[in-house]
C-alpha cells in the first residue's frame, strides 16, 4: 500500500515539474519583419540629397485614393505641399495593410507613415511621431434598425448601443494592429468584464470595415469619428453617435534615428495646422459630404471599380496595338485633356490626345474631338516617334525620348541629344543626360550653340512632361492591375 501511494506521489511530482517547465517562457525570437530603427539610416540630409520623400501609406477615400485620373486625398495634398517646400518629389509606398505599416518604416522602405495614425504608447516604442494634425476620437459603428424612418427617436435609441457598457458580453470587429484593438482591450479592463474582439485581417481597410457593418457582415466596427462622419453620408442606415474612446492625436510618424526629418516635419505641421489653407482642404475631404458622395459612388473611384476613365477600353485597344502599358497611355491623356475630348489648346491642339491639325491630317485624322479618332491616332503618333529613337537601348527611356517629342517635338530632342554628347554626357538616356540639356534649350548659350538647328524651346515643359506622366503613371499602377 505505501509503495502504492509512493509511485502516485512520484507521477504528481512528475506531472507537476512537466507543467511548470511548460509555463517557462520562451525566449523571444525576432520577428523576421521587425528591423530596429538604428539598422537603416536616412534622415532629411539623405532625403534631399536623394531629391524624393517616401510616403508610406494606404488606400482610403479620404487619405489617398484616383478618382477620374486624378491622385487625391487629405494626406496627399498635406503632403505635397511638404514635398514642395522640402524641394523634393514625393513618392507613395503602398502597404499590403495596417499591420506592415511599422515594420516598412523601420526596414527603410519609406520614410514617413503618412496614414491617419493614432498616437499610441506603445507604438511610441517604436517610432516617433511627429506633431498631430488633427484630434479626434473612436466612435462605435453600428446599424439602425431595419425600419428606423418609421420610427421615432427615442425608440431607435432603445434598439442601439448608447453606452460602452452595453457592449459587455457582445462582440466587435475590428484589426488588430489598430487603436482600435486597444481601446476594446482597455475597456474590457476598465469596465471588469469581456467585450469580445473578433479579428479582421489587416489587409481591411476601415472604409471596408464600416461597409461590412452596412452589409450585416459584422455587426459593429469602430473607426475615427470624423472618418465615420463623412462615410455615414453615403451610408445612412448607420448609427456613429456612441463615443468609445476620449479624444486622441492623429499624427504621422517617422523612424527613431530621424530627429532632422522629425523637425523638419513638426515645423511644417505647425505652420500648415489652422491656416486657412489647411481647413478648405480639410473642409473637402470631411465636410463636403455631397462630394464625398459622388466620389464614391462614381464608376470613376478607381479603388473599388478598376476603371480611371470612360476611355479604358479604347485606350487598352489602341495601347495594345503599339505594345504600350495602357495605364501609360491613361497618363499621357490626362496630362494632355484631364479626358476632356473638346478642349482645344492656345495653339490650335484638340482633343483627348491635344493633335495640332496638321499632324491630325498626315494621320488621317478627321474630328480630332471624336475619342476614338484621337487616341487612336494619337498613339500611332507615339509609336512613329518611338520608332525614330531605335538607338537607344532600353525601353523605358526610349519611351521617354518619344514622349519629350510628342511634347515639344522631335527637332528640339534631337538637338538637347547633339549638345549632351558634345558635353560629354549620356545620350542613351533622358534621366540624367539628355533631359538636363533639354532644360538648358531656353538658354541663349544653348540654344544658339552650332550643333542646335531647332533652336530655343521651353525646355522646362516637356522635362515637366515626361516626369509628371511617370508619377501618374506610378499611381495608376498602385491602383489598377495591367
Amino acid at each position: 500500500m505505501l509503495s502504492f501511494f509512493k509511485r502516485i506521489l512520484y507521477f504528481s511530482l512528475v506531472i507537476l515539474l512537466l507543467f511548470s517547465c511548460s509555463k517557462q517562457p520562451k525566449s523571444k525570437e525576432k520577428d523576421p519583419n521587425t528591423i530596429l530603427p538604428e539598422s537603416f539610416k536616412r534622415d532629411l540630409k539623405q532625403i534631399k540629397e536623394s531629391g524624393i520623400l517616401k510616403a508610406i501609406t494606404t488606400y482610403s477615400p479620404t487619405g489617398y485614393f484616383l478618382y477620374r485620373g486624378q491622385t487625391l486625398g487629405f494626406e496627399y495634398e498635406m503632403l505635397n505641399r511638404i514635398a514642395d517646400k522640402l524641394d523634393v518629389s514625393l513618392e507613395i509606398i503602398l502597404a499590403d495593410d495596417i499591420d506592415s505599416l511599422i515594420p516598412m518604416l523601420n526596414q527603410g522602405k519609406g520614410d514617413i507613415i503618412s496614414t491617419g495614425y493614432t498616437i499610441t504608447a506603445e507604438r511610441k516604442k517604436q517610432i516617433n511621431f511627429v506633431d498631430p494634425y488633427l484630434i479626434t476620437h473612436q466612435t462605435l459603428i453600428q446599424k439602425k434598425p431595419a425600419n428606423w424612418r418609421k420610427m421615432g427617436i427615442d425608440r431607435i435609441k432603445k434598439q442601439l448601443i448608447t453606452d460602452v457598457v452595453d457592449l459587455i458580453g457582445d462582440t466587435v470587429s475590428v484589426r488588430k494592429k489598430t487603436s482600435f484593438y486597444d481601446q476594446l482591450v482597455n475597456l474590457s479592463q476598465t469596465l471588469g468584464d469581456t467585450i469580445y474582439i473578433d479579428i479582421l485581417p489587416g489587409y481591411l481597410t476601415v472604409e471596408e470595415t464600416i461597409k461590412m457593418v452596412n452589409d450585416g457582415k459584422i455587426k459593429y466596427t469602430i473607426a475615427d469619428n470624423n472618418i465615420a462622419s463623412i462615410h455615414k453620408s453615403y451610408y445612412p442606415d448607420l448609427d456613429v453617435e456612441t463615443p468609445v474612446s476620449l479624444s486622441q492625436r492623429i499624427a504621422w510618424a517617422v523612424r527613431k534615428n530621424s530627429p532632422d526629418l522629425l523637425e523638419e516635419l513638426n515645423k511644417s505641421i505647425k505652420n500648415y495646422k489652422g491656416s486657412k489653407e489647411y481647413n478648405i482642404i480639410y473642409n473637402k475631404y470631411f465636410k463636403n459630404r455631397r462630394k464625398f458622395n459622388k466620389i464614391i459612388s462614381s464608376d470613376y473611384y478607381t479603388e473599388t471599380t478598376g476603371k480611371i476613365s470612360v476611355y479604358d477600353d479604347l485606350v487598352k485597344k489602341y495601347a495594345t496595338e503599339i505594345g504600350w502599358d495602357w495605364r501609360l497611355v491613361k497618363s499621357v491623356i490626362y496630362q494632355e485633356s484631364k479626358f476632356e475630348p473638346n478642349i482645344k489648346s492656345w495653339a490650335g491642339a484638340g482633343g483627348l490626345m491635344q493633335i495640332m491639325p496638321a499632324t491630325a491630317k498626315g494621320l488621317g485624322i478627321k474630328n480630332v474631338h471624336d475619342p476614338e479618332q484621337s487616341i487612336k491616332g494619337g498613339l500611332k503618333y507615339l509609336n512613329k516617334l518611338y520608332n525614330y529613337w531605335t538607338s537607344v537601348p532600353d525601353s523605358i527611356q526610349r519611351i521617354k525620348f518619344a514622349l519629350a517629342s510628342y511634347n515639344c517635338g522631335y527637332g528640339h530632342v534631337i538637338d538637347a541629344k547633339a549638345l549632351a554628347k558634345k558635353h560629354k554626357k549620356d545620350t542613351l538616356n533622358w534621366d540624367n543626360g539628355v533631359d538636363e540639356f533639354i532644360l538648358k534649350l531656353s538658354k541663349p548659350k544653348y540654344y544658339r550653340d552650332p550643333v542646335v538647328r531647332s533652336g530655343y524651346v521651353r525646355g522646362s515643359e516637356p522635362y515637366n512632361y515626361v516626369n509628371d506622366i511617370y508619377y501618374r503613371f506610378k499611381h495608376y499602377k498602385d491602383f489598377v492591375d495591367e
